[in-house]
């Protein structure tokens, strides 16, 4: 498969050329290529996570930028497959319904759609809705189960054409898809000519702050383009005439926040909680180069350990598996060279079980084989699922069964040294 590769020499957000690569990663490959042949799963080509941070604006991020058809065909993720997802959604959907009050069936829009979990809420609630997904495959059922959905990237043009055909939006929304844009300008003025002018864009990202404390490395993949804090972002909505009126940190994906804009002048008042934030960023020098390189220095740390970990398996001749055929999996082998160790992975994803994880070339499982197989170590690739696969697993602990978790520090569970 040819792959589109490109590197940007300018930040995302500020198109400043101050970008200082602050993070240097083993290139990975394409998180979501499930193949059918060991030997082409393993010469999957691997392309650069490197990430950057402007001096000028403090913004994270990638600047290899894979092809945007080929990140999004044959995408797997479901929102609504994970009932933690679909309960967040729903508690999202009636906090925005109350708070906000967007005027009985009037348009809501979510950039990002993905199977329209999050729009049915709204549209069971009496309001109209219209999806935005580049996942055609998956837009299209949305479409089927009745949130009609476009199969498209948001330019500009999209908006303009669904606008023209549904009228302005009371609400727009992007969860966990606004680092996910090359040209965020661009879908970020899309987003406001989408929106009435007393209307609000709600949107979700996963929180650099978190990512750095917790050092949750499983999340830097070629989806997420850019790992957002909140100062470069209300400079960056500012430039594309949206102010920031509020923010919460919420524990989605281990750290997130929730940030609502409106147009420049809308009828809002910002709440404390943006300057409060912005504070506790800077009181943490979130916006200076050494946070970066604490959260590289830690890594490095985690790579020693794994290292040292994988010469006694091999020493001992111990099995070793993985748990979770996720997006961050390549990351996390290639980050902690565990790909030449995994001989299989446990997952119970439809569209990956009897495949093979590009990298590793290690053949998908379903999880009820673990305590058949009964592999000495067990890597847990799909790092926001640790504690509940741990949890259930406990036949597999009682029998001698050891887990390796990677976040924040890699260590090992096992009977003695519980999570």
């Amino acid at each position: 498969m040819s792959v589109a590769v490109t590197h940007k020499d300018t930040c995302r957000l500020c198109d400043s050329g101050d970008v200082k690569l602050v993070v240097k990663l083993n290139p990975v490959p394409l998180a979501e290529k499930y193949t059918l042949s060991s030997d082409e799963a393993k010469k999957a080509s691997k392309y650069p996570i490197d990430l950057y941070m402007c001096q000028n604006c403090s913004h994270v991020q990638l600047l290899d930028v894979i092809n945007s058809e080929n990140l999004w065909e044959d995408y797997t993720y479901h929102s609504g497959q994970t009932q933690g997802i679909v309960n967040h959604f729903q508690d999202v959907s009636e906090k925005i319904i109350s708070k906000y009050t967007p005027a009985p069936g009037s348009l809501i829009v979510d950039v990002g759609s993905n199977d329209g979990t999050l729009l049915r809420f709204f549209k069971n609630a009496g309001y109209r809705v219209h999806g935005i997904d580049p996942a055609k495959e998956i837009a299209k059922k949305a479409t089927d189960s009745g949130i009609e959905t476009s199969p498209t990237v948001l330019t500009s043009e999209v908006a303009t054409n669904i606008r023209e055909k549904v009228g302005p939006a009371s609400v727009v929304m992007a969860f966990n898809v606004f680092a996910h844009a090359d040209n965020l300008s661009d879908m970020t003025d899309a987003i406001h000519s989408l929106l009435s002018n007393d209307g609000i864009f709600v949107f979700e990202v996963q929180y650099l702050l978190d990512i750095v404390d917790k050092v949750l490395l499983g999340t830097i993949f070629h989806e997420h383009m850019s790992h957002h804090s909140l100062k470069p972002l209300i400079r960056f909505l500012d430039s594309h005439n949206l102010e920031m009126i509020d923010v919460e940190r919420v524990s989605i994906q281990k750290g997130s926040i929730i940030g609502i804009a409106q147009p420049k002048g809308g009828p809002r008042q910002a709440a404390s909680s943006v300057k409060e934030l912005v504070k506790l960023e800077e009181e943490c020098n979130l916006d200076q180069l050494m946070a970066m390189e604490d959260f590289n220095e830690r890594i490095e740390k985690n790579r020693i350990v794994a290292r040292k970990l994988k010469d006694m398996w091999k020493q001992q001749g111990w099995t070793v598996a993985g748990y979770g055929a996720a997006r961050s999996g390549p990351t996390l082998t290639a980050q902690f060279e565990f790909d030449d160790v995994i001989e299989y992975i446990f997952d119970d994803h439809p569209q990956k079980v009897n495949r093979f994880s590009p990298g590793t070339g290690a053949p998908v499982l379903p999880t009820a084989e673990l305590d058949t197989k009964k592999p000495n170590v067990v890597i847990i690739l799909a790092w926001i699922h640790a504690r509940s696969i741990i949890e259930k697993s406990q036949a597999y602990l009682n029998q001698g069964g050891k887990f390796v978790v990677c976040t924040p520090d890699v260590r090992v569970i096992d009977k003695e040294h519980p999570l």
